[in-house]
């Protein structure tokens, strides 16, 4: 596969681009390159490289991921199909007079990248997940609860009380919308409406159900659990298809777990790395020693070799963290600090002043200062 190339250069804007900036330099390059205008070789795949920086560059959130982590890092956190999402097109074309239906200039989906005719859909839910770093490392499976809107069990959707049944709305078909359709030159134009007689339901009720006063829908409180793979960083979503909110006659939403890792007073994450601070004594650092230090999958032991310095970092491959969808783990880096006590025994003083003098260092002795 190419490698891809930067959103700023593929859009041809700065870094620092205005989101208005970003959508006029979208918009000029669609015209130019969609495949009903342009028949060029490759003019297609111009179009999906655009309309991909489009939808990372005009959200802000996907923006920042990308600024920070680049393509390898953004690539990780978001599917192809999680980046189109939520993304404004229809706008883009509005301004410029081609009316409501982003699909009048798409051609329905045309059969590229991710586009495709607007279906009746639940709203998507978000859920924040905290978990401990040894849950990050480990992965592990948490039963969370959200609100949502689910069928009525009663009348299993329909809306109508068991025995009874609804009736397709004459005037839609009961499709819920109404599409009036214009020509204007080469293009065709579509605008869609809520049919008014059935208020977009595309049926007509008598009997409504008792249970859920004829919409179909109840509010509920659903417990479900969430495998969380193990190596996740912060803030990553885990997307949980379908378990978002149900619409009457369509599609759920999905659900979106955002992940937040708890702070470990052991160890500070950079990536697939850890860091931890050890803190050993001077005749340790000075004459080495064997200390025990914790890892992620437990305490090991390491070697201090004499003379280490202060500051002097020793790396543990493979005790970092595992690889998020990846392979491998990232590397433990330990790194040294020395200790010094703040009071002493007469003899501990005793033989520290005989190394002074065999260093012929200075020392403060009964608040005089002397040399050895």
């Amino acid at each position: 596969m190419a490698e891809k190339r930067d959103y700023y250069e593929v859009l041809g804007v700065q870094k620092g681009a205005s989101k208005d900036e970003i959508k006029d330099a979208y918009r000029k390059l669609a015209m130019q390159f969609h495949p009903d205008r342009n028949k060029d070789v490759g003019a297609e795949e111009r179009f999906k490289e655009i309309s991909e920086a489009y939808a990372v560059l005009s959200d802000d959130q996907k923006r920042q991921t990308y600024d920070n982590l680049g393509h390898q890092g953004f690539d990780q956190r978001y599917t192809s199909e999680d980046i189109f999402r939520g993304a404004d097109f229809d706008s883009v074309f509005r301004d410029m007079g081609f009316g409501d239906i982003f699909r009048s200039i798409f051609g329905g989906g045309g059969g590229f990248g991710g586009f495709a005719e607007e279906r009746n859909r639940g709203q998507d839910l978000a859920y924040n997940l905290e978990i401990t770093l040894e849950e990050a490392a480990k992965g592990t499976e948490k039963e969370i609860e959200i609100p949502r809107t689910e069928r009525c069990e009663v009348c299993g959707g329909s809306g109508a009380n068991p025995g009874t049944s609804a009736k397709i709305c004459p005037r839609c078909g009961g499709a819920g919308k109404i599409q009036n359709m214009r020509k204007a030159g080469f293009a065709t134009y579509v605008q869609v409406s809520v049919c008014p007689t059935c208020r977009g339901k595309g049926k007509l009720i008598d009997s409504p159900c008792s249970n859920c006063h004829g919409s179909g829908l109840v509010r509920k409180r659903r417990k479900i659990m969430v495998k969380v793979p193990m190596g996740i960083d912060e803030g990553i979503q885990l997307r949980l298809r379908g378990e978002g909110e149900t619409v009457a006659d369509g599609e759920p939403g999905d659900l979106y777990v955002v992940v937040h890792v708890r702070q470990n007073l052991q160890f500070m994450r950079e990536g697939d790395d850890l860091w931890h601070v050890a803190i050993i004594t001077y005749p340790q650092a000075a004459l080495g020693a064997e200390i025990v230090v914790p890892t992620i999958d437990g305490p090991t032991t390491i070697k201090i070799h004499p003379g280490t310095q202060v500051g002097e970092t020793i790396t543990l491959r493979g005790k970092g963290m595992p690889r998020f969808r990846g392979y491998g783990r990232g590397d433990l880096h330990v790194r040294i600090g020395v200790s010094v006590p703040e009071k002493l025994t007469s003899g501990q003083k005793a033989l520290l002043e005989q190394l002074a003098k065999e260093f012929g260092t200075d020392v403060q002795s009964k608040n005089r200062k002397f040399r050895l």
